[in-house]
């Protein structure tokens, strides 16, 4: 079988990592399975480099500009908002047109347009659309938060993300995307879509938009390396206990660093004698370099770190966390779970698909009140210190059983092959 996997980069980013893994896993089950990117970071031969860096350049410069000019020359939040009004021709290359199946996953940014994915559904071609976020089922937004117009019964509108008060209305660049996405999804060829969402959470919010709740929709969650005949770990702490946390950026609002932050200043002041005992490490970027600042307990941070260095990370760790506002699919939580650290994490996502509260790591129970959060951060943190060894084997069956490569693999397989012979 050929399988065009698309993606933005073969390395930047949550979506990057887990496509190039799914990719590499099809290519071991013997299948044709190639990445087709407009960022290559990697030598791989089987990854495509879609455009030249200033070709690539066109259609992502030409959209933020309209995204700028609509929202009244406002810049404040130029990136968290994607339209895909312009994109790159990827119908057109050669690999795109001999597969026999296309597997969209992060398209953003100007790679694909609306107008391309029509085209590439024009050319025959069955379309698996990998959903790593909201962007599918609302307008402009990756992550809608609070927000609930995406499953009003008309469209967007009023977009909070809009940072130009003046430039938000009922017909605005939210609602005008929306009716696009409407009129792509339930076009002549709609047929041919069938949307994967990484988590249980993220399906049931897709089945609540107006935009999907009558799509075909699939759950397969994100692959990860897993070495499945490897031993647990089950006492790596010699009298400190490390705790990893860790993000592309650390500070970005949605990783929850304030919370975390509180957390351990909790445990510093309710749990002094386990404090001591403790040490935060972190690894990822941060824009603001004083957002570390306020740790109560020992802390080491690693900046940006190569990825061959996170396993040894989590291997001398004993906890990972994740304070996140919401997440689809956290693999910092996986990957933890693979390499022997038990996660503690908020409830606000697709947490609970990687996490069975108390038996694989501890859910702590989400709030509106970040406080409330920090408090129930601690009390994980705390359980995570005295749970029982089997905690550790029970996680890592866990992991391998849902989230190894080849069970991944052979799931997207499955739904490959379902719909091909839907087509025959």
């Amino acid at each position: 079988m050929k399988i065009a996997v698309i993606n933005k980069s073969d390395t930047t980013g949550g979506a990057a990592v887990v496509s190039l893994r799914l990719t590499q896993a099809l290519r071991r089950l013997g299948h044709d399975a190639r990445m087709v990117v407009v960022e290559k970071l990697t030598d791989f031969p089987y990854v495509i480099r879609a455009a030249s860096d200033t070709r690539k350049m066109i259609p992502f410069l030409a959209e933020r500009l309209k995204i700028y000019l609509a929202n009244g020359r406002d810049r404040a939040t130029l990136f968290q908002i994607d339209t895909a009004s312009d994109g790159l021709p990827l119908y057109k290359i050669p690999f795109v047109r001999e597969a026999d199946i296309i597997c969209l996953n992060w398209v953003n940014q100007g790679m694909l347009s609306i107008k391309g994915i029509r085209h590439i559904l024009e050319s025959g071609k069955p379309v698996v659309w990998t959903m790593h976020d909201m962007w599918c089922m609302t307008g402009i937004c990756h992550h809608a938060g609070s927000c609930t117009r995406y499953k009003s019964p008309g469209h967007c509108g009023e977009c909070p993300l809009l940072a130009n008060a003046t430039t938000r209305s009922a017909d605005d660049l939210s609602a005008k995307t929306f009716l696009s996405k409407q009129n792509l999804y339930n076009g002549i060829h709609s047929n041919r879509i069938h949307f994967v969402c990484v988590s249980d959470w993220l399906a049931r919010l897709a089945g609540s938009s107006t935009l999907l709740h009558n799509q075909e929709v699939s759950v397969i969650p994100n692959t990860f390396p897993v070495d499945s005949t490897a031993i647990p770990v089950t006492d790596r702490t010699n009298g400190k206990t490390r705790i990893v946390f860790g993000a592309a950026r650390l500070d970005d609002p949605v990783k929850g660093l304030p919370t975390l932050v509180e957390a351990t200043r909790i445990l510093a002041f309710l749990y002094p004698e386990i404090a001591s005992r403790l040490e935060l490490v972190t690894f990822g970027g941060l824009k603001n370099p004083h957002a570390l600042d306020e740790i109560a307990i020992s802390h080491t941070h690693l900046g940006k770190v190569d990825p061959s260095r996170i396993r040894d990370i989590y291997e001398s760790s004993g906890i990972v966390v994740s304070s996140s506002e919401w997440e689809t699919l956290p693999g910092t939580l996986i990957e933890g779970q693979a390499w022997g650290c038990i996660p503690v994490a908020l409830d606000h996502g697709g947490q609970s698909d990687i996490i069975d509260h108390l038996h694989t790591g501890y859910l702590a129970p989400y709030d509106e009140d970040p406080q409330e959060n920090a408090v129930s951060i601690a009390e994980g943190i705390i359980w995570a210190t005295q749970a029982p060894a089997e905690i550790r084997t029970a996680m890592f069956k866990s992991v391998c059983d849902r989230f190894s490569e080849e069970a991944v693999a052979n799931r997207y397989l499955d739904l490959f092959t379902s719909i091909l012979q839907k087509e025959d």
